[in-house]
């Protein structure tokens, strides 16, 4: 599989007062690729993440999405060209409808303003129209039209990350960022959100994604990198991650036979 680099994070750098967060961290992201971020809990993830995303500035280093800088931007402006993320806490309206928390997410795709929908012109409600028509298509794709008039608050966690998903889908992202979406699922939900994540791939996009459980990155994952205390030590794919000596010593806790 012979993809074009989508995403670069090269030299990436990040302190917190004597805490070495993320230690000079290099590694490329292949377009339509699932790429996983994975180490132990204090290896840097999160801190990464924030600094692709714009949460955070790196102290030094460099975000490139295909030929633009990501380094220095404000998230939406991150958004703007076509990164998005979810996080390890439901950010949804539990007092919403499916439908409208998922049409939140095209709001980025508007260009009528706020003026021409508050007056309600041609414009704006084309792009109101444009835009369910848009979203019913994503919860079809995603098999969960039928829950799309009930209020968030009443689904179960495993139909509020698929709600999740699909407003991340409504945005029209070429890149996901996934903070650790199977957290909190249960075995049948984390195998319906691998399914979930997979069939995203398949439709071209690239996914990142951070995530603790090793079956479902091991899974579905075409390429893994690994963070320890804020320094990358191994970039790959599954199989050769899996037969790294230093990580077999950092989850298994001592030497490899």
């Amino acid at each position: 599989m012979a993809n074009d680099v989508i995403l670069k994070v090269q030299n990436l750098d990040k302190s917190f007062g004597g805490l070495h967060a993320v230690d000079n961290v290099t590694f490329e992201v292949p377009q339509g690729f699932i790429k996983a971020v994975i180490g132990p809990n204090g290896a840097g993830k999160t801190t990464l993440f924030n600094m692709i995303a714009g949460t955070f500035a790196p102290d030094s280093g460099l975000v490139t999405l295909k030929d633009k800088v990501l380094t220095g931007l404000r998230p939406y402006q991150v958004a703007e060209l076509g990164v998005f993320r979810t996080f390890q806490n439901l950010k949804l309206s539990s007092h919403m409808s499916v439908l409208d928390n998922v049409l939140l997410g095209r709001h980025t795709a508007g260009t009528a303003g706020f003026i021409s929908g508050m007056l309600s012109l041609k414009k704006s409600r084309i792009e109101e129209s444009d835009a369910r028509e848009k979203v019913l298509e994503i919860l079809e794709w995603l098999n969960i039209t039928e829950i799309m008039n009930k209020e968030v608050g009443n689904l179960s966690f495993g139909k509020q990350r698929s709600v999740e998903l699909a407003r991340l889908l409504a945005a029209d992202p070429e890149v996901l960022l996934l903070d650790e979406p199977a957290a909190g699922l249960n075995m049948h939900e984390t195998d319906e959100m691998a399914s979930l994540i997979v069939k995203i791939r398949d439709q071209g996009r690239t996914v990142l994604l951070v995530e603790h459980d090793m079956s479902l990155v091991m899974d579905i994952s075409d390429e893994i990198v690994v963070l320890n205390f804020g320094q990358k030590i191994a970039d790959g794919t599954a199989a050769s991650v899996q037969n790294n000596r230093e990580v077999i010593k950092i989850y298994l806790g001592g030497e490899d036979d």
